[in-house]
């Protein structure tokens, strides 16, 4: 064991010395690997950030939610002209089926609507995502509040002109002002701030509750109608605990057929999107971008390979002569052949490094512009690392069995 230790000893000093004899060539050879490993780990890191972020922001969700609307979250067999046909969830269905339908827990009613502009006195805070939304939602989607609360159902019912804000938009309008109580301007009319968020950060889909706004979705139906088609309206509906979810959804289907009066043979003109399959379609695509990252990574690391295949090849007509040497004084074929292997995996480690280094650097500089949270795990880098000594291991092995096959005789006198 100790003259394995002596052996690795030897070879980093080796790889050490190839580095500051030949920076240039040894940096042009490590090039390959160090771009290779940045590639395969930055696309991984972005991706495990963007999948932490998504579960993060859906962690306050059952995964069984589901939303019933006229659009599908995944593909559909239908085509899309016929889906471009189906109409909007209506609030008198809401009702019908908050009614009808057993084992819910909660059942809310949402309008996707356009961006507006939102005014306190001087103040104006632009492009807010406007959510309306009935009183249910705070107990679907788990808001946490940093001040005041939510509308509940009479204020929610009666189209109170009541408001919940982001944490950015009480910043930029109120700065250490009170805002709870305050009157801000929306959609022409005054509205009272009751609720500030607690902040959440970028959102992984591009909105986040810091940049919206709350407000009875029963106001925005008396103003744009319910029959609006720029308007998506959506029921969000969270069953029970243990229950089966294809009977649920079995029922939910009847009773809306039945309502909207569906003849037998005729297709459903709404969709029933679960949650968890929405999840699993994310995870999919996540899956098909590490994918993606791998291949293009793959390029980058054959031509590493073949960088540090060079030097040892470079390394091995250097010391010809002391590897000569060494035979004559009776070192084994093997001991040559790991003392070469060792080099060339220490090399294309050190190359590893500096890409998991510029990863790290580039991750931290991101989190702190784009506000996401960049994380380069640790089990990256275990993987960066573990590739790179394995690029080194693939790439070392030829000029390793060269250098251990050679004759002593020969060797000492190709080396004078």
């Amino acid at each position: 064991m100790l003259v394995y230790f002596r052996l690795l000893s030897e070879s980093f000093g080796f790889a050490m010395n190839a580095l500051r004899n030949n920076k240039l060539r040894t940096l042009l050879s490590l090039l390959g690997v160090t771009i290779g490993i940045f590639s395969i780990i930055a696309v991984l890191a972005a991706v495990d950030s963007l999948d932490r972020k998504i579960k993060k922001d859906l962690s306050s969700l059952d995964k069984n939610t589901i939303y019933l609307m006229k659009m599908s979250f995944g593909p559909s067999q239908i085509p899309q002209w016929k889906r471009e046909q189906f109409p909007n969830v209506k609030y008198d269905e809401y009702i019908y089926l908050k009614g009808a339908m057993d084992n819910t827990d909660q059942m809310g009613y949402q309008i996707f609507t356009k961006r507006e502009v939102i005014k306190y006195e001087s103040k104006t805070v632009s492009d807010v995502n406007i959510v309306p939304v009935s009183h249910e939602f705070i107990d679907i989607q788990g808001l946490e509040f940093e001040k005041g609360r939510f509308y509940n159902e009479s204020e929610a019912n009666s189209a109170a002109t009541v408001i919940v804000i982001g944490d950015e938009i009480a910043k930029s309008l109120f700065d250490d002002e009170e805002p709870i109580g305050k009157k801000v301007r929306l959609y022409g009319q005054r509205f009272t701030v009751i609720g500030v968020l607690k902040k959440q950060g970028s959102g992984a889909f591009g909105n986040s509750n810091d940049t919206s706004a709350f407000v009875p979705v029963n106001f925005v139906r008396q103003l744009y109608g319910d029959n609006n088609k720029a308007l998506t309206n959506v029921i969000i509906l969270k069953p029970q605990k243990g229950i089966d979810m294809e009977a649920y959804k079995a029922e939910i289907t009847q009773k809306l057929r039945n309502l909207r009066g569906l003849k037998s043979g005729e297709i459903d003109n709404f969709f029933i999107n679960v949650l968890s399959g929405f999840t699993d379609l994310i995870d999919g695509i996540i899956g098909k971008m590490n994918v993606v990252g791998w291949i293009i990574s793959g390029f980058s690391l054959l031509v590493g390979g073949f960088g540090i295949a060079n030097i040892m090849f470079v390394s091995v007509k250097e010391r010809t002569n002391l590897i000569g040497i060494q035979k004559s004084l009776g070192a084994k074929n093997r001991f040559i052949l790991f003392q070469f292997l060792f080099e060339a995996i220490i090399l294309s480690v050190i190359g590893g490094i500096i890409g998991l280094f510029l990863v790290w650097i580039i991750a931290m500089i991101l989190t702190k512009v784009l506000d996401f949270e960049f994380v380069l795990g640790f089990g990256n880098i275990v993987l960066g690392t573990g590739l790179a000594a394995i690029i080194g291991l693939i790439s070392g092995i030829l000029p390793a069995i060269t250098a251990s096959k050679l004759d002593p005789v020969e060797a000492i006198r190709t080396g004078m």
